[in-house]
């Protein structure tokens, strides 16, 4: 004989059934939800990975001998560590010097990179030389005419779209800010206004970080703008004291707004050493991976901001914990791709 159902036991049945349908359905779902999310980290890393960089090196007239060979040692010493250290094509670097860097022929160059850069991709501008300024209006000494900073803003707005750095390593270079300062611009200049008309020492520096593992501070194997900035300009106060001279060039750097990360995570190359790996972004362990260390490099970024309001010991702490972990997932990546290789 069958025990009797009230309501409250169908009620009670149905909605047992309901808990177990709705779990089985989880259940199928989080396998899915995983699968997108792999999916969705493997699209990031393919993204990223095809990010490019454009680099724009432009010397000034150089006015004597002395003057021309250390433009061109610098530009070079620039090139060289854009070309071996992050591996930009030859194709993606134009340097522009002597009469080539006529206002014409830098104009054109920027039209023929606006073109063929795509969104997101970095464009890098170094201008290296002699800089002036009137009271009024700064200028990048060129061969002939000059361009003005409102014709260089001009020529930047052709990339609304990428990331732009532009450095005026020059004197006077403090008188281009105020107008060529933007929204998703780094912008470095070797002085702080346009009345700092000595020639500068902070090109040697900067340039020289590119090269240097000492301006990698945070040891992720790239060295940022704002690393090399920070190092350049260290380095012109020591050289300044070293001499015993009163300081007469302040560096300034502007990201475009209060907040932002734009100096940290902006390299002469992607930034990302998946590249100089070599390794496979069609594996989707490896691209988990690399996203993975990614996230940490971020975060190192974003703990180097908060360095000037955290205790030195807790900062260090931190730093130290970020980096460790930093170290076992680039070998992680390394040894992954090592397996791959020899199969």
């Amino acid at each position: 004989m069958g025990i009797p159902q009230g309501p409250g036991s169908r009620v009670n049945t149905t909605s047992n059934a309901k808990a177990a349908t709705t779990a089985k359905n989880n259940l199928s779902w989080r396998p899915l939800r995983s699968l997108r999310l792999t999916l969705l980290l493997f699209l990031c890393a393919r993204a990223a990975a095809a990010q490019q960089t454009h680099i724009i090196v432009v010397t000034s007239v150089a006015g004597d001998e002395e003057h021309a060979a250390k433009f061109r040692k610098w530009a070079s010493t620039f090139i060289e560590a854009a070309k071996k250290k992050e591996s930009v094509p030859d194709a993606n670097i134009t340097l522009l010097a002597d009469k080539q860097a006529a206002r014409e022929n830098v104009s054109k160059t920027f039209a023929d990179v606006a073109a063929r850069a795509k969104p997101n991709d970095t464009v890098f501008v170094l201008l290296i030389g002699h800089g002036s300024f009137d009271g009024r209006a700064a200028a990048f000494n060129l061969p002939g005419p000059d361009l003005t900073v409102e014709e260089w803003t001009k020529l930047l707005n052709k990339f609304p779209s990428q990331r732009v750095v532009f450095v005026n390593t020059a004197s006077s270079s403090g008188a281009f800010l105020p107008t060529i300062a933007g929204p998703g611009r780094v912008i470095v200049t070797a002085t702080k206004t346009g009345g700092e008309r000595n020639d500068t020492d902070f090109p040697e520096f900067f340039v020289q970080a590119f090269d240097d593992a000492a301006a990698d501070r945070d040891r992720n194997g790239h060295v940022s703008v704002l690393e090399a900035f920070d190092y350049a300009k260290s380095k012109v106060v020591q050289a300044f004291q070293q001499k015993g001279l009163l300081l007469t060039e302040h560096a300034t750097l502007d990201e475009g707004g209060p907040d932002t990360r734009l100096a940290a995570t902006s390299f002469l190359g992607t930034g990302r050493s998946d590249a100089a790996l070599a390794v496979d972004m069609n594996d989707p362990a490896v691209a988990a991976l690399v996203q993975e260390r990614d996230a940490i490099e971020q975060q190192i970024a974003a703990l180097r901001l908060k360095k000037a309001s955290m205790d030195q010991a807790a900062y260090d702490a931190d730093m130290e914990k970020l980096l460790t972990s930093l170290a076992l997932k680039t070998k992680a990546l390394r040894d992954r791709q090592t397996k791959k290789d020899e199969r």
